[in-house]
């Protein structure tokens, strides 16, 4: 994934150099592919659009309607009630986010950078949660929530206090902070580690050769990549 997302601007930067937004690097990029391959990237592209908008909205409903409709507004609600308030439910989040869609992207010089900045804010708590999690059996239920919690609160400080910072490198030290808080935590709050919590040992964690093979050469070829054109 890695690959493919970072080749192709990188190819862009030296095939079309004088482009006036990055969005125009992709469709730039497709000039160079043949039509009949060029048909086929572009029913991917639809195909994964479409994917991705058909997963989020389904989360939505589901949410609401598990969540808030059910438990709070109507526990008596039959199953039909519940799937017609899905759709119902779809088709406003649909909406809202054609209204939203202009302010919010509008301000970016490209729609990616909107996408990683933003989802960033979250990510990194939920990676620190499950790495933590996995891989230290002392990580506590109240750790795991103030990472959480701080992912989003020292992402929006940073933005706010420190705007000239790039979104990358923010995303790592936000990640950074958010370990170290979470291992405080953890030290600090000991009561509250469970005894359901299992541990590391009953499991492996071993990988084939060729995979560590193939893992390597990913790295070596981004970090190429990244020192050379960043």
């Amino acid at each position: 994934m890695p690959h493919i997302v970072v080749i192709p601007g990188v190819a862009a930067v030296v095939l079309a150099p004088d482009l006036n937004r990055p969005d125009e690097a992709f469709p730039e990029m497709m000039k160079l592919v043949p039509s009949g391959l060029l048909g086929i990237v572009f029913a991917a592209l639809i195909a994964a659009i479409a994917s991705s908008l058909s997963s989020m909205t389904n989360s939505i409903s589901t949410i609401f309607v598990l969540d808030i409709y059910k438990p709070i507004l109507n526990t008596n609600a039959t199953e039909k009630n519940l799937v017609i308030t899905g759709r119902i439910v779809s088709i406003i989040s649909m909406f809202v986010a054609v209204v939203l869609a202009v302010p919010l992207l509008g301000k970016f010089e490209q729609a990616f950078q909107y996408i990683q900045e933003f989802t960033g804010f979250f990510t990194l708590g939920i990676v620190v949660i499950f790495m933590l999690g996995i891989f230290w059996s002392k990580t506590t239920s109240n750790a795991a929530l103030v990472a959480a919690l701080s992912s989003a609160l020292l992402s929006l400080a940073l933005k706010v206090y420190w705007p000239s910072l790039p979104f990358m490198d923010r995303v790592g030290v936000v990640f950074v902070c958010c370990i170290i808080i979470a291992i405080i935590v953890s030290l600090v709050d000991k009561k509250n580690l469970g005894s359901y919590i299992s541990s590391p040992t009953n499991y492996t964690f071993s990988t084939t050769k060729s995979y560590n093979v193939i893992s390597l050469g990913v790295i070596v070829v981004l970090t190429s990549l990244y020192t050379t054109w960043w």
